[in-house]
């Protein structure tokens, strides 16, 4: 990596977050870079932290890595004092924390954290410095933000179904992946609802997108 503006790490994926009536879905492509170097077509960047509470991420591996295994870490203090897993907002509350005091040393990530609490859906996003936003309908992070929002401006209606969402989604990264070169590898989508988690790939996405063709 010849430049240090930490800000190019952060575009080089497409990860799409969408709130539900019955839960959250969120998904990502697979592809790594390393500037126009395709370093892997199989990096996973969508974390099951516990069946109500998933998140994204976009950034420097090595980084994302790392939260990934603090925040479960910390989830499973959670559990052992509360006897059930961290919401998505005490999730997203404890990463601001740790990103804000990590700003004159940043992580170069960007996340979305989603799931349940209860039956209530919840969706954030968060920047490097722990800055971060509550999502009420849908959002996105990398280079492939612009035509996955666009997609995703076009048609998202409130009140529709995880299982209209997946279809969705995975449209949205389809439309990211024509359009950025950073996006691609095929693509990992998941839900969360109050019963818990499910996790779609490869032949079950292709066909729910050739039926929108």
């Amino acid at each position: 990596m010849e430049n240090s503006d930490y800000s190019k790490y952060l575009k080089g994926t497409t990860t799409v977050g969408m709130v539900c009536s019955d839960g959250v879905v969120m998904g990502a492509d697979m592809r790594a870079t390393m500037g126009t170097y395709i370093s892997n077509s199989e990096m996973r960047k969508v974390y099951k932290i516990d069946s109500n509470l998933v998140m994204t991420v976009a950034g420097m591996v090595g980084d994302a890595q790392e939260i990934i295994r603090i925040l479960k870490a910390q989830n499973e203090i959670y559990k052992m004092s509360e006897n059930r897993p961290m919401s998505p907002k005490s999730a997203t509350s404890l990463l601001s924390i740790i990103l804000q005091s990590n700003k004159m040393m940043p992580y170069y990530v960007q996340l979305l954290v989603g799931g349940v609490d209860g039956a209530e859906p919840q969706l954030y996003s968060l920047d490097p410095a722990g800055g971060y936003t509550d999502e009420v309908n849908y959002t996105a992070t990398g280079s492939g933000t612009e035509p996955a929002i666009g997609y995703l401006e076009e048609t998202y209606k409130k009140g529709i179904t995880t299982k209209e969402g997946v279809k969705i989604v995975a449209k949205a990264l389809s439309v990211a992946m024509r359009r950025n070169s950073a996006t691609g590898g095929g693509m990992i989508i998941t839900t969360i609802t109050k019963q818990g988690f499910s996790e779609y790939t490869g032949k079950d996405l292709e066909k729910m997108l050739a039926a929108q063709k």
